[in-house]
């Protein structure tokens, strides 16, 4: 899979060593494997800083008014590329309005984006991965090819196909390409750590003791596979903010009156000699947005990792 979503040198980074539970304790186990986690994260200073970058960014999104009270359709023409200034640290777009009241009111679109596209990706894949790996047989079999058939279409490629076919791009059409290409990736982890898992004593013993299917899938595996997947979709959601202004630079993203870093980026890129705060802004942001979320899921990784303590 390309650049645009998880890799699979970050899919075998969460597989390598999925938290495994013996015995009967298995839950408390897993109750405390996150537990030690939670205190990791915690003292790891990386995870820290970027976690309140996010943080941020999110509450620009969430509530914009209260990063600006500048209205970003508010223009002036003759404040066309005016440099940043007092009352306007990023000065004026091509158009004349202030261009820090579109970096923040275009935090919204990206990250409701990138967080749509991660809950339906882990919801799809996941739950496909869960039944495959648990049932196998025809079941796994049909699941995995269906799996395989999407990922031998480019992201990329099949991005562009579909935002062309249905010629809306929007907030809800760039979501659902999004997961129809990127839930292969969790699906594939999720079947490998229910594999890791189904076989093991607890599991084995709550069988015995007559829990049914749903119940050891639910109660039992499900808690000790979901922590790999838990790393993807970190991971997945910055991959997700570049994909979507990566798709709009190249014209099938959203489109204006929206707002987003995306179109911040498409819009002024030939005036970067003329007026490199144009481009150097909402770069900044999105580099930062996409860096954070991968350091997270990093971090997240080590720390659900028993081998890495």
């Amino acid at each position: 899979m390309s650049d645009l979503v998880p890799t699979v040198a970050a899919e075998e980074s969460a597989t390598a060593h999925p938290p495994t539970t013996e015995g009967p304790g298995a839950s408390g186990e897993s109750a405390s494997l996150w537990s030690d986690a939670r205190k990791q994260l915690i003292r790891n200073p990386t995870f820290v800083l970027s976690a309140l970058y996010i943080l941020v960014v999110g509450s620009m999104a969430v509530f914009p008014t209260l990063w600006t009270d500048q209205d970003p359709r508010n223009c002036v023409i003759s404040m066309s590329r005016q440099p940043p200034q007092e009352g306007h640290p990023f000065g004026f777009n091509i158009l004349g309005c202030d261009y820090y009241s579109h970096a923040i009111y275009g935090a919204q679109p990206s990250l409701t984006i990138a967080i749509g596209a991660t809950v339906g990706i882990v919801l799809i894949g996941g739950s496909l991965g869960l039944l495959a790996g648990f049932y196998g047989g025809w079941a796994d079999t049909i699941i995995s090819r269906v799996v395989d058939i999407f990922l031998s279409l480019p992201f990329l490629l099949g991005a562009l196909v579909f935002l062309t076919v249905v010629k809306v791009q929007n907030i809800l059409t760039i979501t659902m390409v999004l997961i129809i290409l990127g839930w292969t990736t969790i699906a594939r982890v999720m079947r490998g750590a229910v594999l890791s898992a189904k076989n093991l004593d607890y599991v084995l013993a709550a069988r015995s003791l007559g829990a049914g299917n749903g119940r050891i899938m639910l109660r039992h595996i499900l808690p000790n596979a979901v922590a790999p997947v838990t790393v993807l979709a970190t991971i997945a959601l910055g991959s997700f903010v570049a994909a979507e202004a990566t798709l709009t630079f190249l014209g099938v993203g959203l489109q204006p009156p929206e707002e987003s870093w995306g179109i911040m980026i498409t819009a002024h890129q030939v005036y970067f000699l003329e007026a490199p705060w144009l481009l150097i802004f909402p770069m900044v942001l999105l580099i930062g947005t996409v860096l954070s979320f991968i350091l997270m899921g990093d971090a997240l990784r080590d720390a659900l990792d028993p081998k890495m303590r």
